[in-house]
């Protein structure tokens, strides 16, 4: 099995080739997670949790204080807890296709497969706001008007990125895109 890896603070990326063919790349990124956050969700959770008990059992308030107060807990675990991303994968199949995958924390699986045939160029591009600037990979459809993220929920950094747009230039979806490779390579260097 040929593997690639790259590790940042926040993400881990890995290249593997385990298919015996090799035709097939894969690429997942992987959010490396803090126990902090979780259990901070948590103990908010419970804090207005048995903020609402207390209010309903000894000051005798009304029971809707204990009901948005389970309400506002449950929410603010399915938001804290549930929508994050463990894991987003690109699965790479010259000829065929690319299958894009995002592996939320719940458990739950988003997939999206785009044939070879609708891909016209994937494209590296520099997102700038007046508060951050981060890069994202984006794949220009045949017949679509927005450009199709491959990683929808993550922000990954430059040197994460470009291996897996060399892989899909190199695919067959994007051959008129190797005049690009040196821009990318050039600004590899200077970071």
């Amino acid at each position: 099995m040929n593997e690639s890896f790259i590790a940042t603070a926040r993400f881990t990326y890995i290249k593997d080739r385990k298919w015996p063919s090799a035709a097939i790349d894969v690429h997942h990124v992987i959010v490396r997670q803090s126990n902090l956050k979780g259990l901070l969700v948590c103990l908010f959770a419970f804090g207005f949790s048995a903020n609402g008990l207390y209010l309903f059992l000894v000051l005798d308030k009304s029971p809707f204080a204990l009901l948005w107060s389970l309400l506002l807990s449950s929410s603010l675990l399915k938001l804290g807890i549930g929508k994050s991303v463990v894991k987003e994968s690109v699965l790479i199949m010259p000829n065929f296709g690319v299958q894009l995958e995002t592996h939320y924390r719940s458990g739950r699986i988003s997939r999206h497969f785009v044939p070879v045939s609708k891909i016209l160029k994937p494209l590296l591009l520099e997102h700038v706001s007046p508060v951050t600037c981060y890069w994202v990979l984006s794949l220009i459809l045949l017949k679509e008007e927005e450009l199709t993220p491959v990683f929808k929920e993550l922000h990954l950094p430059l040197k994460m990125l470009v291996p897996i747009w060399k892989a899909l230039c190199g695919s067959g979806s994007g051959d008129n895109v190797f005049s690009l490779h040196s821009t990318v390579e050039d600004h590899e260097q200077s970071v």
